[in-house]
């Protein structure tokens, strides 16, 4: 008996290397348990290849995490390798509430900057100003 293909998965995470690190395609639902799973199969993946960079394009429809769910998430990255890169968030369907994951993130000690282009993105990652 093989999967139902009815059932598709809540999300999914595809990784490649990319120039200035690491590519990660996420798809799926846009809900707080999917995000927090991405996250944590990335902090996994960062650990694995120790890259300068992270262009993370985000592809997950329906409702945005609120302010307060992008805190409890941004929060629980702390401490866990991401503050040594520099992450550039895209979203091309449109930013939503994504600036508060920014705001938080760098807050909390990350260089993280978030985007709706990917093109603007990469050139953050590769020339952009590293915070001292």
């Amino acid at each position: 008996m093989g999967a139902d293909p009815a059932r598709q998965p809540e999300f999914g995470v595809a990784f490649a290397p990319h120039p200035a690190g690491l590519r990660v395609e996420v798809h799926g639902a846009n809900t707080f348990d999917n995000t927090l799973a991405y996250w944590q199969q990335i902090v996994a993946e960062v650990r694995r290849r120790k890259p300068a960079g992270l262009l993370l394009v985000d592809h997950l429809q329906g409702p945005s995490l609120d302010a307060a769910q992008w805190l409890v998430l941004v929060s629980s990255m702390r401490g866990l390798g991401l503050e040594k890169i520099r992450i550039a968030h895209v979203r091309p369907a449109g930013l939503q509430q994504l600036e508060h994951c920014e705001i938080f993130a760098v807050e909390l000690g990350f260089q993280a900057h978030v985007f709706v282009d990917e093109r603007a993105a990469e050139l953050w990652l590769r020339y952009g100003e590293v915070e001292g």
